[in-house]
């Protein structure tokens, strides 16, 4: 299944500045997800996260990769936000950062369901470039 950014915009709430998934490539309802973000020199955090070497911002990588899990949540479950459907990342296992991301990058996230107990979902995540590992965690999220 692939999804363009109306179809992601349908299944998360974020909107610009802090939506992070530009494309969604496959998803597998149940099983996992990959998309991406394109990373450009324009974006607002490249000014300060730093000015002679622009790095995506960890916290925002990680942020990427939970939305990612979020549409893999949302689709596997049948719903969207407009159902009244809201998903919070409320923990992370295990992260590790291997590789900065920086303009010109395309970051592949990938996502892969655990867990569903209760409506807390255990993902493992993780981000690449160029099948090079940037990321990875295990992310817990809420549906509330």
């Amino acid at each position: 299944m692939i999804m363009d950014i109306e179809g992601i915009r349908e299944h998360l709430p974020h909107r610009y500045p802090f939506l992070l998934v530009d494309r969604v490539i496959a998803l597998t309802p149940g099983e996992s997800i990959e998309a991406y973000k394109n990373l450009t020199i324009n974006e607002p955090y490249f000014d300060g996260h730093f000015p002679s070497n622009p790095v995506f911002p960890g916290v925002l990588l990680v942020e990427a990769m939970a939305q990612a899990a979020g549409i893999l949540g949302f689709k596997t479950m049948g719903k969207t936000p407009a159902d009244g459907s809201i998903y919070y990342l409320v923990g992370v296992d295990d992260l590790r950062f291997k590789r900065p991301c920086v303009p010109g990058d395309q970051v592949h996230l990938h996502a892969n369901i655990v867990s569903e107990r209760r409506g807390i979902w255990k993902f493992a995540v993780r981000a690449t470039v160029n099948g090079e590992i940037c990321a990875s965690a295990n992310i817990l999220c809420a549906d509330r």
